[in-house]
């Protein structure tokens, strides 16, 4: 029994060393067109990378509104090209990025293509056997924000989940982080694993799409269920030649040009309705707390995420008022005149604001102003609450930053907690990294 775990152990490290060896080589392969300049260009844009690899294919998409080259959607950049689109699958906010944050999406047919597109976002998460059933490759294609609880990075877990357990060779065009030049934040307790955040990460980890992914199958992180029926599945291919070539994970990341963690990347398309600018970017992993409490965080204002605040703080605060608008037909606190704080300013000034952390203070003192402590955050309806039962506590990734604030702890106190952990993850970040890094000299 021993030395069978061990040959099997040999050989899934085998597996992952070659398939980090491979991502590796295909970066290295990499012939750049002729763009003049120091211009950054996301994966997508390296056509003669895996154009080859989709000819003559049944290629399914998963996609929205950021998959774009130049201006022109990936989707119909492809159709000209000759590929064979056979499915397109959506994340949160759906294909063409315009539903509302949280909204369920259903199946429909694309108009301007016509091409069936299930939503992995409303009735499941992931592809199932019968929607790949006429699919021989898939591929990924959307821009992340680099924060842990925007949800595309779970979506891509569970793609990559999905072409494990069915024997797909999976294509990801990488992208780069905007926020991918600092590292910050509580890492998250996998008691608090939820879609907001299913990986001990922290709030902002600095990889991009492509890194991130070979974070996940470096450190082997996705379901159980998956990961034993794959290793199985390894070692009956090795053991039998009559059985199909297939071993379960076949993935390609196609790199960024120009690209490095130092970078200050500003998107061309809103990677979703209510991250605008890179003003609501930049603030977005220091405000989105404020969705785990009773404060607006900004959505039904031109400024989500950089204007917060509520009708019971002081009035000599900033006013604003939420109101239905794209992307946030209900805002919280819609139509009702609120106070708080309006963060937005150049993206240089931001940057300066920013200065490479997790902003808490405006957290704190938030807090500290709410006459209504008891109702501050906001709570599951339900008699027997449990820590995890809170939003907020699935954005922090655990529920001491919440103790910690009712509790009045400093800001330098809260930061410390998030030692040695931290670091933990810093330096584990390290192995995945296919670009330089923002410490390099």
């Amino acid at each position: 029994m021993k030395k069978s775990f061990l040959s099997l152990f040999i050989c899934i490290l085998s597996v992952v060393i070659v398939c980090a060896q491979k991502t590796k080589q295909v970066a290295k392969k990499v012939t750049w067109p002729q763009q003049g300049g120091k211009q950054i260009l996301p994966g997508a844009y390296q056509i003669k990378e895996y154009l080859p690899l989709l000819q003559g294919k049944r290629v399914a998409i998963f996609a929205n509104n950021t998959a774009t080259i130049n201006g022109t959607h990936l989707v119909d950049t492809l159709k000209k090209l000759g590929i064979t689109i056979t499915k397109i699958f959506g994340p949160e906010h759906g294909f063409r990025g315009t539903a509302n944050a949280g909204a369920h999406i259903d199946n429909y047919k694309d108009e301007k293509t016509g091409i069936p597109v299930i939503s992995l976002y409303g009735a499941k998460r992931k592809p199932s056997e019968e929607d790949l059933a006429n699919v021989d490759i898939l591929l990924f294609d959307i821009q992340d924000v680099g924060v842990r609880f925007y949800t595309y990075i779970s979506s891509l877990q569970e793609f990559i989940e999905s072409a494990m357990e069915f024997d797909k060779p999976l294509v990801i065009l990488d992208r780069p982080n905007p926020n991918g030049f600092y590292v910050d934040g509580p890492v998250l307790d996998t008691a608090f694993k939820s879609f907001v955040g299913m990986q001990p990460v922290p709030v902002v980890y600095g990889m991009t799409i492509g890194e991130y992914a070979n974070f996940l199958v470096g450190e082997g992180l996705f379901d159980k269920n998956i990961m034993a029926s794959w290793m199985m599945r390894i070692v009956n291919n090795a053991s039998d030649t009559t059985k199909r070539k297939g071993n379960g994970l076949n993935i390609t990341v196609i790199k960024c040009r120009n690209y490095t963690h130092k970078s200050k990347y500003i998107l061309p398309v809103k990677p979703s309705p209510n991250l605008p600018d890179a003003g609501s970017i930049y603030w977005y992993p220091s405000t989105c707390f404020f969705e785990g409490t009773v404060l607006s965080e900004g959505r039904g204002t031109d400024k989500p995420f950089q204007i917060f605040g509520h009708p019971s703080l002081p009035k000599s605060l900033y006013a604003f008022t939420p109101v239905a608008n794209a992307g946030a037909s209900s805002p919280k606190l819609k139509d009702q005149l609120c106070y708080g704080w309006n963060l937005s300013a150049s993206n240089e000034q931001i940057l300066q604001q920013v200065n490479n952390h997790i902003q808490i203070k405006y957290l704190l003192e938030a807090y500290k102003l709410f006459p209504d402590k008891q109702n501050f955050f906001l709570k599951a309806k339900k008699a027997d609450l449990k820590p995890t039962d809170y939003f907020f506590n699935k954005l922090a990734g655990n529920a001491e930053l919440m103790q910690q604030i009712i509790d009045g702890r400093s800001e330098k106190e809260i930061r410390a907690s998030w030692e040695p952990k931290l670091s933990a993850f810093k330096k584990k970040r390290k192995k995945y990294l296919m670009y330089p890094d923002f410490d390099t000299p």
